[in-house]
């Protein structure tokens, strides 16, 4: 049996890892159930047709307990990330703050908010690798859009 992720940042990179490896289901089902209304599998892998995920770097996390009507804490997690991709032979980013709620004691993606820094991206090939390999990006993670 797979393990609930402990915290936020660790449903964030398991989510990132589903869309590498192209596991819909997953990403669905880690939908907070408001938002997994009107969702299909079939609906998320349009989405992400034709596009490469490769690289993740979480820039920040954070946690905010606030209180609901009830006085009950509601525990709200956002992570600040940055996510690498190809699409179309072009390199991407997506800089996003997600926001993460607990229910029934799992963590769950609720929504996100994207920066103004998301889309195309120059970046050199004799740079260090977005993966962290410390390779080049010449000799790494560009050659597969070659």
């Amino acid at each position: 049996m797979d393990a609930l992720p402990h915290s936020a940042e660790q449903l964030m990179r398991s989510r990132f890892s589903a869309y590498a490896l192209q596991n819909y289901a997953y990403i669905l089902d880690t939908y907070a159930e408001n938002e997994r209304q009107g969702l299909s599998i079939t609906e998320l892998s349009e989405s992400a047709k034709g596009v490469q995920w490769f690289a993740l770097q979480i820039n920040h996390v954070s946690t905010d307990t606030s209180f609901t009507a009830s006085d009950e804490p509601d525990l709200v997690d956002s992570v600040e990330f940055t996510a690498y991709y190809f699409e179309n032979n072009h390199l991407y980013q997506l800089h996003e703050t997600s926001y993460f709620v607990k229910e029934q004691g799992a963590w769950r993606y609720r929504d996100g908010v994207l920066h103004d820094d998301c889309g195309k991206l120059k970046y050199g090939r004799n740079l260090p690798c977005l993966c962290g390999s410390g390779k080049k990006f010449k000799q790494c993670c560009s050659t597969k859009i070659r």
